[in-house]
């Protein structure tokens, strides 16, 4: 690996040109191809496997009229205080407003009459009409959108309080701000880092090379496979976090083969066979873990994973390719102006060692004292991840200051707690006989549930073989009572297949949410098993060790549990949710955990081989174990840090979009970061290593023997160390031979 990756450092380097237009052709085919798309998506998410998914089915085939894939709105209108809606004047103005409404858009199909369709509260004050589009949400203009709006702000002029809620309504402004507000604060840490504007923009450079072909491909392909913006969005994020992170990592390591004495070819070259090397390995346990997300067999989630690893895959060519190519056109320039004023480090000058070398120093003095402290600590914040409640984000979780989530109020304090979140109960057989005499068996028996407030008549097909009944439940969608009445309803309509034959389902977008958690909980043990086999193997070939893997492995855990306590803290309990811009909490998103593990593995592994493979390559050039664990964080800790640092800036960044997950996924992310690069590899991996001694890099013989050398330390290129005489350079120290 490290020979292969060397020649293609060099001939990067010597063909800078040629790479740079060929990188060049590829982001302007991407950018052609997502011009010429249309790039809307479809915001159906189907979720196979599932009792809720295959009502919608028996729905879409029976009642494809109710099931329609055409956007709607649902307008909820208040009389003024002191009034009913069936007043002269309030009821005339609504009039107006159905008027207004149905005249909004060609592509509307139908407007309710709240007084025709009897949607008014029992007080008489609040009623609500639901408009229903011919077309898709997506296809939807903003002509459309600012019509609707026009005709609600219309009817308050008029002194009703409306509100809206639906896929109808203009969708939420996500603008670039988040990936601006990333770029911003990884160019300062870059600065800082190589006190080089050069050195710090060739990241910068790369990672939006590769954002912008892996953005240009999801987006001409978005319309094709019905992506939703949650997928370009995690590749987005990913993109920009691991696209700066290994390019960074190759450059600091050119840096210091420059240090070294090498000419600027072959310091790219050696830089781009182990540092390259890392950034392959690294980027693999990203992709499986990413990959390994299909095992969930959910679609949606499925394409986020891909659409990542598609990211991942960019970022890792470009690294290994357009960087030597880079460091080409600035070859001494890179090094930044400090260092050719800054003296070399010889044996008999007093330089004060770079902080990460003084940091492992410190963990080696007390290695016990700190690996139980550290793992005491990251226990105790992933207690909160004990209470993880899950579910798909609603109207309730959006901000106060939204019309829908205003709609969503009204429509509780009017109507009742459970009316935002109606159970559907669909029954068939191919006898319209059974039929309705199951749907009389079930609604008596779901009727006499406590907790069921109200169950409508039956409305039939056609055909009269199928029938759908509404269930209003008591207590609220994300209530304990609510998931018990589900399950109740489901074993009643057990009993009534039961009696009768027919087949009765229970779904509705409270019954989804259900089902969704419990298939991401029954899916991932598998996935776990998946991801960390799989990384396991593939580092036992890049350490040669049984116990470095297994380590990586229990260290993983930490982090990714600590991750999950925090969010719940956060975003399920609201602790410090003014701090992060949080005006609602509820259930954490049900994609986002499994999503959460499969992301945070892949970077824990990246900060793994980053660190551990330098710590492993002064131990094979001959150090003692101990002097190995201060070698490895004296050249890679610093680049960790910043890396570390880059990421959480990237993904902290996100906690200010507008997307419910994003947003969580975007502060679990961010805080896993921390944990795993602070706390797990900075100071549990020394720990571990110096309680090990030489033990850490032990293999069996016969293992050995079985398994392919990658050489990912570059041993088959010659020592890239100073003589023995001369102090090891760090990535403080640089000092360009010319």
């Amino acid at each position: 690996m490290a020979t292969f990756l060397h020649r293609i450092g060099r001939g990067a380097f010597k063909r800078r040109w040629l790479t740079l237009l060929l990188w060049a052709v590829v982001l302007g085919v991407a950018g052609a191809a997502a011009a010429g798309s249309s790039g809307s998506s479809d915001s159906n998410i189907t979720l196979p496997g599932i009792e809720a998914q295959k009502a919608y089915d028996v729905l879409g085939e029976k009642f494809p009229a109710a099931n329609a894939d055409g956007a709607s709105a649902r307008v909820v209108v208040r009389a003024p205080d002191g009034e009913k809606l069936a007043g002269s004047g309030p009821r005339a103005e609504v009039s107006s407003l159905l008027k207004e409404l149905k005249a909004s858009s060609p592509r509307v199909a139908s407007v309710s009459d709240p007084f025709a369709a009897k949607t008014i509260s029992a007080d008489g004050t609040t009623g609500y009409a639901q408009v229903t589009y011919k077309a898709k949400a997506a296809d939807l203009t903003d002509a459309d959108h600012h019509r609707v709006d026009d005709a609600l702000d219309a009817a308050r002029d008029q002194g009703l309080t409306v509100e809206a809620s639906g896929s109808a309504l203009a969708p939420a402004e996500s603008g670039s701000s988040s990936e601006a507000l990333g770029f911003v604060l990884a160019a300062l840490i870059l600065v800082i880092t190589f006190g080089s504007f050069i050195a710090a923009g060739m990241p910068l450079l790369t990672a939006v090379a590769g954002v912008g072909i892996t953005m240009g491909a999801i987006t001409a392909l978005t319309a094709a496979l019905d992506l939703s913006s949650s997928t370009s969005a995690l590749a987005a994020m990913l993109g920009i976090a691991v696209g700066i992170d290994y390019a960074l990592f190759i450059v600091s390591r050119y840096r210091s083969e420059r240090a070294a004495g090498h000419d600027a070819r072959e310091a790219a070259a050696r830089a781009n066979g182990t540092a390259g090397s890392a950034v392959v390995f690294a980027g693999l346990t990203v992709v499986i873990a990413l990959v390994g997300l299909a095992v969930v067999n959910l679609p949606v989630l499925t394409a986020m994973g891909m659409a990542g690893a598609g990211a991942v895959i960019v970022a890792v060519l470009v690294a290994i390719t357009l960087v030597p190519a880079l460091l080409a056109f600035a070859p001494d320039r890179a090094l930044g102006r400090s260092s050719s004023r800054r003296p070399a480090r010889t044996k008999n000058t007093a330089v004060k060692p770079p902080a990460a070398e003084r940091w492992a120093a410190f963990v080696l003095r007390r290695p016990w004292k700190v690996l139980l402290f550290s793992v005491l600590g990251l226990g105790v914040i992933a207690l909160p991840a004990t209470k993880l409640e899950l579910g798909l984000p609603d109207d309730s979780s959006k901000p106060t200051a939204t019309t829908e989530r205003r709609a969503y109020d009204m429509l509780t304090e009017s109507f009742g707690p459970g009316f935002n979140g109606p159970l559907t109960l669909v029954v068939s057989d191919s006898d319209p006989a059974v039929t309705k005499t199951a749907v009389g068996q079930l609604t008596d028996r779901v009727a006499d549930l406590k907790d069921v407030a109200a169950v409508t008549p039956a409305m039939y097909n056609p055909a009269g073989d199928t029938a759908l009944v509404t269930v209003v439940p008591k207590s609220s969608p994300a209530s304990e009572q609510t998931n018990d009445l589900v399950h109740t309803i489901r074993d009643q309509a057990q009993g009534v297949r039961t009696a009768t034959g027919a087949q009765a389902l229970v779904s509705g977008t409270t019954a989804m949410n259900i089902d969704v958690a419990a298939k991401f909980s029954a899916a991932m043990v598998p996935y776990l098993a998946l991801i960390v086999g799989l990384a396991f193997l593939v580092l036992i070939l890049v350490f040669r060790s049984i116990l470095v893997p297994l380590k990586a492995a229990l260290g993983f855990l930490l982090s990714v549990l600590a991750s999950l306590g925090a969010v719940v803290a956060v975003f399920q309990w609201g602790w410090f949710k003014d701090l992060f811009g949080l005006q609602a909490t509820g259930p954490v998103m049900s994609l986002m955990p499994i999503l959460l593990v499969g992301i945070v593995f892949g970077l824990a592994m990246d900060y793994q081989v980053f660190l551990v493979t330098r710590i492993r390559e002064a131990y094979v050039h001959g150090a003692e174990p101990r002097a190995a664990i201060t070698e490895g964080f004296r050249h890679s800790g610093k680049v960790v840090i910043a890396a570390a640092l880059i990421m959480t800036g990237v993904f902290g960044g996100f906690v200010g979009g507008a997307d419910a997950m994003i947003k969580s996924l975007g502060f679990g992310l961010a805080v896993a970061v921390v944990f795993d690069a602070f706390v797990v590899r900075m100071t549990i991996v020394p720990a571990v290593l110096a309680l090990l001694g030489q033990r850490a890099w032990s293999l069996p013989g016969w293992l050995d023997r079985r398994l392919p050398h990658v050489d990912i330390e570059g041993e088959k290129l010659g020592s890239a160390v100073p003589a023995p005489h001369e102090p090891a350079p760090s990535d403080a120290d640089f000092t360009p031979t010319r």
